[in-house]
């Protein structure tokens, strides 16, 4: 866990990962309508993040791409980007996909992530300094947590630029230099 009171990342590491478990384990209750406490070797199961990364830490699973990274998804986000809505696929897409990518051993998870954000980058910004705010309502809606921050911040700043832009001192005295010096005798 990299940080431990963001609760950004807690909800990240909540997400949930496809499995396969190279070993069987007892006492184990995974789903709660299973007739028994065990995991068998084999078994094909959905786990936390969190769980999957201390399972396979210890060989113990081997852990495959997520429904939200899948050949669907990159085939959309190929056509563009801009239009795919990585929220519903998962709110934290781009955390989540950083620490997914070292696990399950897939580079293309890594260009994905990269590609997508690319291009989506630009149209944030793009509609964060020019569109109405109408007009961005469902644009507002396909972006992810980090998205939605990164837009907000580019709002606040063109806000606080315009308001420079339109009134104000351009120049502000610095205080040092209203002051006299003393006179030594």
């Amino acid at each position: 866990m990299a940080n431990y009171y963001n609760i950004d990342d807690i909800l990240t590491e909540e997400e949930f990962v496809p499995v396969v478990f190279h070993k069987s384990a007892n006492g184990v209750i995974i789903d709660p309508s299973s007739e028994t406490n065990s995991v068998e070797q084999g078994a094909k199961v959905e786990l936390p993040l969190w769980l999957a990364q201390e399972l396979y830490l210890r060989q113990a699973i081997s852990i495959s791409v997520p429904a939200c990274f899948n050949q669907k998804t990159r085939l959309e986000i190929q056509a563009d980007a801009a239009c795919v809505d990585l929220k519903f696929r998962s709110p934290y897409f781009y955390e989540f996909g950083c620490k997914i990518a070292p696990l399950v051993g897939d580079k293309s998870v890594e260009i994905l992530l990269l590609s997508a954000f690319k291009i989506r980058y630009k149209e944030i910004l793009t509609k964060a300094y020019t569109a109405a705010y109408t007009a961005t309502s469902k644009f507002f809606t396909l972006l992810t947590k980090e998205e939605t921050n990164l837009y907000e911040a580019a709002q606040s700043s063109m806000v606080a630029f315009k308001k420079w832009r339109m009134g104000g001192p351009r120049l502000q005295r610095a205080s040092v230099l209203g002051r006299k010096r003393k006179l030594i005798e």
